[in-house]
């Protein structure tokens, strides 16, 4: 490892189904990005790689193998000549990332994947526990295991684009009766993503979500949280979870983003308009 850029984790589909251990998913909040790359360079879905933030990775390989680059736009180049993913590193021959265009976070998978000591049966960074190894600094050295598969070709690889504002889908409950109509409230608020949003969840600035008389100034003891939780704390800003986030919390819960639409929130950038679009 040469450079990390602002921030470089080891990721692969996390480790579900800890919350009774106050130990949250984790793994790549790109999910369909990420799964893709493994599979253009004949990994199994799940065999750790890199989740890359801004760019600015660069990497030196010590063996020969298939590297893919997948997420928004990234300029990716070899020995400084730009190239499409999949493409093939010679020991030696150094990797370098641009800016992605249109997101946040890239991919990148190595054939062999990355076998780091797994912890709770993942390898993924955790930032919020600690759980999984640091995020990575220069001249780390990354083990890679024996390929298993065939790197696939493709004729083009579509990257994401984030929209210019991006419509989140949200499902109300359980803690909605908290707040005055709920639904004209999220469905009316416009937002903006915070620069202290990080993998734990997306804060939002804008709209304040206002609660019914009765429940000012009351709070709830802590309870189970998920992932896409859009909890609501006193000054009333949104804050949608991502992999990362707490077990549990005590602000109420207004909604639940649905899977699907959560690897776009991982792709937002600071500085994304936002809307809630109330679902059923």
């Amino acid at each position: 490892m040469l450079k990390t850029g602002p921030q470089t984790l080891i990721q692969d589909l996390g480790r579900p189904g800890n919350a009774h251990l106050g130990v949250p998913p984790s793994g790549a909040l790109d999910k369909p990005s990420f799964t893709l790359a493994n599979r253009l360079v004949g990994n199994p879905e799940n065999a750790a790689g890199l989740e890359v933030i801004l760019g600015g990775l660069s990497l030196r390989a010590n063996a020969s193998c298939t590297i893919a680059v997948t997420g928004p736009a990234t300029p990716t180049s070899v020995n400084g000549v730009l190239r499409d993913s999949p493409l093939h590193l010679a020991p030696g021959d150094t990797l370098t990332l641009g800016t992605p265009r249109g997101g946040l976070r890239s991919y990148v998978a190595v054939s062999g994947g990355i076998t780091v000591p797994a912890e709770l049966g993942s390898r993924s960074t955790d930032l919020l526990s600690g759980l999984g190894p640091a995020p990575l600094r220069p001249d780390d050295e990354l083990p890679l295991g024996d390929p298993t598969g065939v790197p696939m070709g493709v004729d083009v690889l579509v990257p994401v684009q984030v929209p210019d504002e991006v419509v989140v889908p949200v499902f109300l409950g359980p803690r909605d009766d908290w707040f005055h109509d709920p639904a004209r409230q999220l469905r009316a608020g416009r937002w903006t993503v915070s620069d202290r949003s990080n993998r734990v969840g997306i804060r939002l600035t804008g709209t304040t979500v206002d609660r019914v008389t009765d429940r000012v100034g009351q709070e709830l003891p802590s309870e189970g949280l998920i992932t896409g939780s859009v909890q609501v704390p006193a000054d009333g800003h949104p804050v949608v979870f991502l992999a990362d986030h707490p077990t549990t919390g005590g602000y109420p819960v207004i909604g639940v983003v649905p899977q699907h639409a959560l690897p776009l929130l991982g792709q937002a950038a600071p500085g994304t308009p936002l809307r809630f679009a109330p679902q059923g």
